[in-house]
């Protein structure tokens, strides 16, 4: 089996802020940092430090050369990254004295997909695949629909949900993984266990996991057998690549057979390593790191 992830590559810009801005607020900033990342980049670079040969597939700009190589640092196959004229993806990222972030996001060469490009490189794969997807790139409903026709294993992460998802065919999805506010945009819902029985309701074939911030993860597999993973509770320094760290240690978990249980504490564990450092990619752990270090 193959795995290929369709995603995002940005360049986060981020700042260090006593406090996150509110409208009208002009704050000084404690220091900018630039690091490579985007869902896409964070979770194919997580699934590669996990042990997991990954394909990324996507645009960079004319200043992304330092992501496509960042990609090749990190073990991650980049024979469907495609240089373009223009702008790369690009984050403005502001990070509170505690740890947390706000982030906007700036498509750039990440929005210039074209149906042809899909078809390109949706030809190297064959049924029995995996194709993992974020929601920062275009064509998303196109690429959904051809991988289903190819047979593969569709894996979406649908963030940031805005109303292009409304147009994709979100029945042809394996397995979500979402947080409590995309749980709640998908299904209207906010109680935890409510949004996972109003996915079932709406997608009876899916597999989900709901992450929940300091309350932890609960997956919840098609006939509704439920499994609950606490967080390891570590000093927070930057919590922007959390969800994609626990999002590429969960898939890799699930290419690796390993037990759902063992693969929710395996991405627990990888993501609070990744909180307790600054940075996007910078901060993912490796494999080996995970099994040896005691939290």
């Amino acid at each position: 089996m193959k795995v290929l992830n369709f995603g995002s590559l940005n360049l986060d810009y981020t700042y260090q802020v006593e406090t996150i801005l509110v409208p009208g607020e002009t704050q000084a900033s404690k220091g900018r940092q630039t690091f490579c990342g985007g869902k896409g980049l964070n979770q194919s670079i997580a699934l590669a430090k996990a042990g997991i040969p990954v394909y990324h597939a996507g645009m960079i700009g004319e200043e992304g050369d330092v992501l496509l190589e960042t990609c090749r640092e990190n073990g991650v196959n980049t024979q469907f990254i495609r240089k373009i004229e223009g702008p790369s993806g690009h984050t403005i990222i502001q990070v509170d004295k505690n740890g947390q972030n706000c982030i906007l996001l700036f498509g750039g060469s990440n929005r210039s997909i074209t149906k042809e490009f899909v078809d390109e490189v949706l030809d190297a794969f064959e049924s029995g695949d995996m194709i993992h997807l974020q929601n920062e790139i275009n064509e998303l409903d196109y690429i959904i629909d051809r991988a289903y026709e190819k047979g593969m294993m569709i894996i979406l992460n649908p963030s940031p949900y805005d109303d292009g998802l409304k147009k994709c065919d979100l029945g042809k999805v394996s397995l979500f993984l979402v947080n409590e506010i995309e749980g709640y945009q998908i299904t209207g819902e906010k109680e935890p266990d409510r949004i996972l029985e109003k996915i079932r309701e709406i997608y009876p074939k899916a597999k989900v996991v709901l992450t929940l911030g300091g309350n932890g993860s609960v997956y919840q597999d098609e006939t509704g057998a439920v499994y609950r993973q606490g967080i390891y509770k570590v000093k927070a320094v930057d919590t922007t690549a959390a969800g994609d760290t626990f999002t590429g240690y969960f898939i890799s978990a699930l290419i690796d057979g390993l037990p759902v249980q063992e693969g929710l504490k395996l991405a627990a564990k990888a993501s609070a390593i990744a909180v307790s450092r600054a940075g996007a990619t910078a901060s993912i752990p490796l494999r080996e790191e995970v099994q040896n270090t005691d939290l």
